[in-house]
């Protein structure tokens, strides 16, 4: 544009105002005009740099309050000038009318701001070209120039502070006077139109009908929005304005939105009792937000000062426009209740693994001793695996498929891995954080973290209680039998020099903790899609399924699958990631391995039996040993704490006090230490 420098920050007044003249020009093209409107925001955002300013606004900007926002004043210093230069006045008048007339209002207030696609996955595409992709003047579409009018996430605050003088003078400058009410009724009318069959159709979609309350859909709100809405379009349009009629009608239009926002409500409890869609949750989201969204128009249409209405209604749009520019927020409010759910039943699952008397610890200490005794024979597998030399892929995928195998027959035999707990146990803890009112509730919070750790422990020791005397005994049998161990040479020499302390077995437990953090994440994740796709009513119910199973045997199967789907889901998840990650890594140049401390106190008795008893005396073994112990506090610890975290935020719970569980937990550490090993029985 002549007259304009690229650089909008050493810009003054004076080539800013002598730009309108080419921007107003009827034959200019309307980008110019469109870019003179950008620039002058920018110019009221940004202060002039050093040597470049304007006296008269910094003057101004001296005098004024403190509390008042730069671009307010700089806009008063603008709307001075132009009533002292009437030449400058006509042609800024020019552009802003120029400006208005081309963009669409009735679009800017029915849709900026909502989503164009028809899916939550479709709106984060939308973002995303937002965000990387640059924005052109040259549009008519309120959406991109508003993201170029206001690029910032504070033109709102000020925006709201304008004072009426401010704001009529302002408004007075847009040829037509619109500062008259019925300039701005018909595209605010037909923006209530338009967002009242957006609603009107959303309530009617399958998806989320069928899933609303029918209590409340008894009264059709839904049926009669756009029936009340033109009604409100015709009274408001009448010469002779019958303001009593239209705030009637304007009252039972509100009292509609609110039924519809009850129903859009009702939604969630269906999603919580059969299964959360991120996409339902999105939709019932933007139909709330229309409902917002017409009221907000109304106040414009009723209110006997529409010019006031109208600048907060422009206020809550720029506030929009930043916050469609987050992807973060987007998934922060969308993802809530989905991860609510997974975490939820995990905590469900979670439970189970929670001792509380004696008689649980030793059933748990039982199920950890035949899960290791599965762990035991993974052990020499994993060996075969590495011994037959396979490329780092399918050497990944075969160890993977032996891990899930392995996992999968635990599960089924209602064995325990101690290290499947954590992530599965963290949610249940969570859930009684939602309560540390008093005293009391903190103490029994302490009860059921002294209960996890106990538990915690006895799946561990029952874990190497069994795998190091089983392939022990499988090592010495075997060279018994055959004169020499079956594991021997240099796999034994490997395993002592890769679970040593000494090397990066710190950082590879840890990224195992991650796995098995994500493993309980994918199996709340699976269940969710079972639930939500109804697979066990199909199971019991589908004809062709009664009849290959019969009606007894399909309603068992349905059952099982509803009751094991997530224990399946995590085990062999768990399993392949096992196997198959650190070979993907590997692809990508990172060197990682798994280090899970029950397989790898396997590997190291493997390891110590072939070298024999001297063994002990050397100190790259008890630098493994030490290795061993340190996989299992980082195998536990890093995938507890990634599932509390993802629990407590899918809950929203926040600690307003810390301190005084921790000082709760270590006043428990002090008087009774053995609470959080030995079961309550054992302890005086």
């Amino acid at each position: 544009m002549a007259g304009l420098s690229a650089s909008s920050s050493v810009w003054d007044l004076t080539a800013l105002l002598n730009a309108a003249a080419h921007a107003s020009d009827p034959k200019a093209p309307l980008p110019d005009c469109n870019l003179w409107v950008i620039r002058a925001l920018e110019w009221l955002r940004h202060p002039p740099i050093s040597g470049a300013g304007d006296p008269a606004a910094d003057e101004a900007a001296a005098d004024a309050p403190p509390a008042t926002p730069q671009p307010l004043l700089r806009l008063k210093h603008l709307l001075n000038v132009l009533d002292r230069h009437p030449e400058h006045r006509a042609q800024v008048a020019g552009v802003l009318g120029r400006f208005w007339g081309a963009m669409d209002s009735a679009a800017l207030f029915a849709d900026f701001g909502f989503s164009s696609r028809a899916n939550f996955f479709g709106e984060i595409g939308q973002r995303l070209k937002l965000k990387l992709l640059p924005l052109t003047p040259a549009s008519s579409d309120p959406s991109e120039l508003f993201a170029l009018l206001f690029p910032g996430d504070d033109d709102g605050a000020w925006m709201e502070l304008l004072d009426q003088p401010t704001l009529m003078r302002l408004l007075g400058m847009v040829p037509g006077n619109p500062a008259d009410e019925r300039a701005w009724l018909t595209p605010l009318l037909d923006a209530i139109m338009y967002l009242a069959s957006a609603v009107r159709a959303a309530g009617f979609s399958g998806a989320l009908r069928r899933r609303m309350s029918p209590e409340l859909l008894v009264e059709a709100p839904f049926r009669q929005l756009a029936v009340v809405a033109e009604r409100i379009r015709e009274l408001a349009n009448t010469p002779t304005r019958d303001n009593a009629a239209l705030l009637r009608e304007a009252q039972y239009l509100r009292a509609l939105l609110d039924s519809c926002r009850r129903c859009a409500d009702s939604v969630h409890g269906h999603l919580e009792e059969h299964g959360v869609s991120i996409n339902v949750v999105f939709d019932v989201d933007q139909l709330k937000q229309r409902t917002h969204r017409i009221e907000q128009l109304l106040n414009c249409v009723i209110s006997p000062e529409p010019a006031r209405e109208v600048t907060r209604l422009f206020a809550e749009l720029v506030r929009t426009a930043a916050d469609r520019r987050s992807i973060r927020a987007l998934f922060a409010r969308h993802y809530s209740l989905l991860a609510r759910k997974v975490a939820e039943r995990s905590a469900e699952t979670g439970d189970h693994y929670i001792t509380r008397d004696g008689t649980a610890y030793r059933h748990m200490l039982r199920a950890a001793m035949g899960g290791g005794a599965v762990i035991a024979g993974t052990t020499f597998v994993k060996f075969l695996v590495l011994a037959l030399g396979l490329s780092a892929f399918w050497g990944g995928f075969w160890a993977g498929m032996n891990y899930a195998v392995s996992f999968v027959i635990v599960h089924l035999l209602h064995w325990t891995v101690a290290t499947k707990q954590p992530a599965m146990t963290a949610p249940a803890l969570a859930e009684k954080l939602s309560d540390v009112a008093d005293d009391a509730a903190v103490e029994r919070f302490v009860d059921e973290v002294a209960n996890l750790i106990r538990s915690q422990a006895a799946g561990i020791f029952g874990n190497l209680a069994a795998v190091i005397p089983l392939v022990l005994l499988v090592q010495w049998a075997w060279q018994a039998a055959f004169g020499a161990p079956l594991v021997q040479g240099h796999a034994a020499e490997h395993v002592l020099d890769s679970i040593t302390l000494l090397g990066p077995t710190a950082l590879f437990a840890a990224f195992t903790g991650v796995l098995l953090f994500a493993s309980s994440l994918i199996a709340g994740w699976v269940e969710n899609w079972f639930v939500w796709h109804r697979l066990d009513s199909a199971i019991a119910w589908n004809p062709r399924i009664v009849d290959r199973l019969g009606v007894a045997r399909a309603q068992r199967w349905a059952a099982y699958w509803r009751a094991n789907i997530s224990g399946f889901a995590s085990n062999i998840s768990l399993g392949l990631m096992l196997g198959i990650v650190p070979a993907v890594a590997l692809f990508f140049g990172l060197p990682l391995e798994v280090r899970h401390v029950t397989l790898s106190t396997g590997q190291l008795a493997a390891a110590a039996a072939a070298q024999g008893l001297s063994v002990l005396h050397h100190g790259p073994f008890w630098w493994c040993v030490a290795g061993i112990v340190v996989t299992g506090l980082l195998n536990l610890t890093v995938s507890f704490f990634l599932a509390f975290r993802v629990a407590m935020r899918s809950r929203g719970i926040r600690l307003a006090d810390r301190s005084r569980i921790r000082q709760a937990i270590a006043r428990r550490l002090r008087s009774h230490p053995g609470s959080f090993v030995l079961p309550p029985q054992a302890v005086d």
